[in-house]
């Protein structure tokens, strides 16, 4: 089971020639980004509704530096072991990739995905990457937000900051 999870976790290369082997076999591929520091019901929904839009799922997950970078010097909470693992873990992720930048635009222009994938607080032309997929023909899509979840309400929670 731990080889099945350490094969989901590729590197740049591997990743871009999985994807490749995937498309060449006809497969529609559906890429997806974000954090996912601490996991909850809306990551969980967002992600399996995304898995249904194609053949395979492939999540960009921003590095340690990049969460600090984006969400201030006290997150990730997770380290980025744990996120990587959690991700993996989940039998609808096909593959997880760590990219180090604020944004996955480079890794979206290396692996080229059918379906580019984000939650509703994203409108489609504003999702990076866009405009790489629209022009060989493929979707964006905005996915509906699930109100009351969220990491920063969960650390809000933990801090007392949220009455149960």
């Amino acid at each position: 089971m731990i080889e099945d999870l350490h094969s989901k976790i590729l590197n740049w290369e591997a990743a871009e020639e999985q994807v490749h082997n995937w498309q060449t076999e006809g497969e529609k591929i559906v890429f997806t980004n974000g954090c996912f520091d601490l996991l909850h019901y809306g990551h969980l929904h967002y992600l399996a509704e995304a898995r249904d839009l194609g053949d395979r799922l492939v999540i960009g997950l921003n590095s340690a530096s990049s969460v600090s970078r984006l969400k201030g010097n006290h997150r990730p909470i997770n380290d980025e072991k744990t996120r990587l693992f959690q991700l993996a873990a989940m039998e609808f992720v096909d593959v997880v990739v760590v990219f180090e930048d604020d944004t996955p635009l480079t890794l979206i222009q290396l692996l080229q995905p059918d379906v580019l994938v984000k939650g509703g607080d994203w409108k489609p032309d504003q999702i990076v990457g866009s405009n790489i997929v629209l022009s060989k023909g493929g979707e964006v899509k905005s996915l509906a937000f699930v109100e009351g979840y969220s990491t920063t309400r969960i650390e809000e929670k933990i801090l007392g900051s949220i009455k149960k």
